[in-house]
């Protein structure tokens, strides 16, 4: 009997086709997968790595819940076109403390991963309220309604919101998958919430202390992100999107040359 022949058993079988099909992809995937776990450099350190803070975690969510990953992606490739458009070329490290990271190649927009520090808080929200008035030919969507979503008030997550009351509990559930939030950053995550969005609060020196001294890390970007009283979904997102790409420093910066 031929090995096609043979093969043809398999055509005729369904179930015996999807077993074997299974085992293919699982002994693929663990070929893949398995070495990872033991490789101690898979992820290198670098200084300046940190959690988000409470509010740019609750931007993040607020960017995952409207689909913003679906048209940009947050994973610089290392070829000469994209690093000279967009920067550095991604660092797994980078993504450590996402939990789901953004990689990815489909970009109907442009690529992400730093564009923190970029533009203004004033570009991204009138970027973000009326995409076209800023970039004629963009197909993205408005969410200039993010502006009239407050979150110092009572919120709840069953809105689709995610307030200051509930932002402890999105960073509990983070750091039992490994972020580094302690019981401080947790019990003061109302607080420190609050506090980045007002340059005048008195919880700045706290929230520097948790975030920025504490992991070696640039000072917190705390201000009134879209220019309104209060806290907004447009504080939270601004906030996120203000920090991307910024906690390496690639001016000092020398890859492993072991890996």
């Amino acid at each position: 009997m031929s090995i096609l022949s043979k093969h043809a058993i398999l055509e005729k079988n369904v179930t015996l086709l999807a077993t074997f099909a299974f085992l293919v992809v699982t002994i693929g995937g663990l070929v893949q997968i398995v070495p990872l776990f033991y490789l101690e450099n898979t992820i290198e350190d670098v200084e300046g790595m940190r959690p988000y803070t409470p509010l740019e975690l609750a931007g993040r969510e607020i960017y995952l819940r409207e689909g913003c990953y679906v048209c940009h992606s947050q994973m610089i490739r290392p070829m000469r076109d994209e690093v000279e458009r967009y920067g550095h070329y991604s660092l797994a490290v980078e993504s450590k403390f996402d939990h789901p990271f953004q990689w990815g190649s489909k970009r109907t927009g442009p690529d992400l991963a730093r564009v923190g520090g970029r533009y203004s808080d004033e570009w991204h929200v009138d970027h973000l309220s009326d995409p076209q008035s800023v970039v004629p030919e963009s197909v993205m969507p408005k969410y200039d309604y993010l502006s009239n979503r407050r979150l110092d008030e009572g919120v709840s997550l069953a809105s689709g919101m995610i307030g200051a009351d509930d932002i402890g509990d999105i960073m509990a559930a983070n750091a039992m998958v490994g972020v580094p939030y302690t019981e401080e950053m947790i019990a003061n995550a109302s607080a420190d919430f609050l506090a980045q969005a007002d340059p005048d609060s008195a919880g700045y020196d706290d929230l520097q202390a948790r975030y920025a001294s504490g992991f070696g890390a640039p000072d917190i970007n705390i201000r009134n992100f879209d220019g309104t009283p209060g806290v907004s979904e447009m504080d939270a997102l601004v906030a996120y999107l203000q920090m991307l790409g910024t906690l390496v420093d690639f001016s000092t910066f020398t890859p492993d040359a072991s890996r």
